[in-house]
């Protein structure tokens, strides 16, 4: 089986969210497995300056919205079997972000889009490849089964496609004039085709026109069928749910281990409570919280409200009343950055709040942290559970999506669990779930046991690859292939 999984980002080469991480994790998996697999997506001016790549010799000029945009295909340096492939257009790609600056999207994103769903179809003809399966990834290769299915329909007629929504809340929609920028007939413009409140839906025409539909995590597979979830789409999906699978990502133990971890104080594994509270006392040095018997919290996010920061911010006096330290990384709305700030300076060695990103702080606060809280509004999947739980650190988190899926809820009866769960979306919710684990805090023998239930949980990419096959299998016999 031959599989192009057709994405707008991927590690190693550049990412800005769970995409890139899943994208280029499961092409890692497949090459392990020895499946014949290979990522492709836009040459991205950052991937040009840093990546060691070639060219193909193949020209992908295209025509759209009465233009043409020239290109050519490139590919890494692994010669026999590339294991990326890379769309160029400096016209389109050739800026200093992927999607937009702080300004905003850049505007033309309808027209960059639909060039690389074309132009990926283009690059198969160009290398005479005929995948058995292309893997679309997100609103941004949205057009690609539709245009599979229209324009192209000759030239790959035992081609499939999945699509994976990995957050359906982007879904890629622009004015009605994206339909004659991407060339796709009027015909197509309609409530049961893209149109979408009299606009045009990337991710709606990759869910009407893939064979299969999959998202991030069982639960979410269920969620977006309702309206709390669905934004819009969920009558889509309604009429499409027998052909709707959830797979749980994974997550790379080999670059998310404590074991080995270079960037934190003491490496340690499930049997090893002294390399954590090594890392746990280099973690309060660091950021200058003071009382080391207090719990410390962790939160390492984009601030946004789907990711709960507001139930945060509302309650983060109340929760240093509680007794806990917190430290805060991540970035976002200046709201909630402006927030976080205000409540770091009123209690000064309690809450340590850093605004940016930074691995290597990230690191040490899944490591030197006793919880890690996750208040999310909706999760599709979500990484740093997976993270938090393999370096020993006890999630608190909403009861939804991947989180869901992946913390088995602490029963203070039976003394077992590797997390704490809430439902309802309030501060108090939150608020009682953080309670619960405070009680945990103080009895040691039974907090040992969830850390090391937690850190011998498997999410590694072996399980959701496999899924993806059988999948592909099941793609190709719905499409005849």
């Amino acid at each position: 089986m031959r599989i192009l999984i057709a994405t707008s980002e991927a590690v190693p080469y550049v990412k800005t969210g769970g995409l890139g991480d899943v994208a280029g994790a499961l092409v890692s998996e497949f090459r392990r497995l020895n499946v014949d697999a290979s990522l492709i997506l836009p040459l991205y001016r950052t991937i040009r300056d840093g990546a060691a790549l070639h060219r193909c010799g193949i020209p992908l000029s295209i025509r759209m919205g009465g233009s043409s945009f020239d290109g050519e295909l490139w590919a890494s340096d692994e010669s026999a079997a590339p294991r990326a492939y890379f769309v160029e257009c400096a016209r389109l790609f050739g800026r200093p972000e992927l999607y937009g600056t702080s300004a905003g999207d850049y505007p033309d994103n309808a027209l960059r889009f639909a060039f690389f769903s074309r132009a990926v179809l283009e690059a198969c003809a160009g290398l005479d490849m005929r995948p058995d399966v292309i893997h679309c990834n997100d609103w941004q290769t949205g057009l690609l089964p539709l245009y599979l299915k229209d324009h192209y329909r000759d030239r790959f007629r035992k081609t499939t496609t999945l699509f994976t929504i990995h957050n359906i809340g982007y879904q890629g929609i622009f004015p009605p004039s994206a339909l004659s920028t991407a060339g796709i007939g009027k015909d197509y413009f309609h409530p049961e085709g893209i149109e979408f409140y009299g606009r045009v839906n990337f991710m709606k025409a990759g869910l009407l026109f893939s064979d299969l539909i999959t998202t991030v995590s069982p639960t979410y597979a269920e969620e977006i069928l309702r309206k709390e979830f669905g934004f819009g789409l969920e009558g889509v999906l309604g009429k499409r749910k027998d052909d709707l699978y959830g797979v749980m990502n994974g997550i790379d133990y080999q670059e998310w281990n404590p074991a080995t971890d270079a960037e934190i104080a003491a490496g340690y594994g499930p049997g090893d409570a002294g390399g954590k509270k090594a890392c746990r006392k280099a973690l309060l040095k660091e950021t200058g919280l003071g009382n080391p018997n207090a719990p410390l919290f962790g939160v390492v996010s984009r601030f946004s409200s789907q990711k709960g920061i507001d139930l945060i911010s509302d309650a983060i006096d109340e929760l240093v009343g509680l007794g806990l330290n917190l430290v805060v990384l991540g970035k976002g709305e200046a709201y909630y950055q402006n927030l976080l700030t205000g409540a770091s300076r009123r209690n000064p060695g309690r809450v340590f709040a850093r605004i940016g990103f930074e691995e290597r702080l990230a690191r040490r606060i899944y490591a030197g942290c006793d919880f890690f809280l996750m208040p999310s509004s909706y999760e599709p999947c979500g990484l740093g559970q997976l993270i938090a739980l393999k370096y020993g650190t006890v999630p608190v988190a909403r009861n939804t999506g991947g989180l869901a899926d992946s913390i088995r809820d602490y029963d203070h009866l039976r003394g077992r669990g590797t997390g704490f769960l809430f439902d309802d979306f309030t501060p108090s919710a939150m608020k009682d779930a953080i309670k619960r684990a405070l009680c945990l805090f103080g009895r040691e023998k039974e907090r040992e046991t969830v850390v090391r239930d937690g850190m011998r949980e498997d999410f590694s990419w072996e399980k959701p690859a496999g899924a993806y096959l059988a999948l592909y299998e099941k793609a190709l016999g719905k499409a005849g292939g």
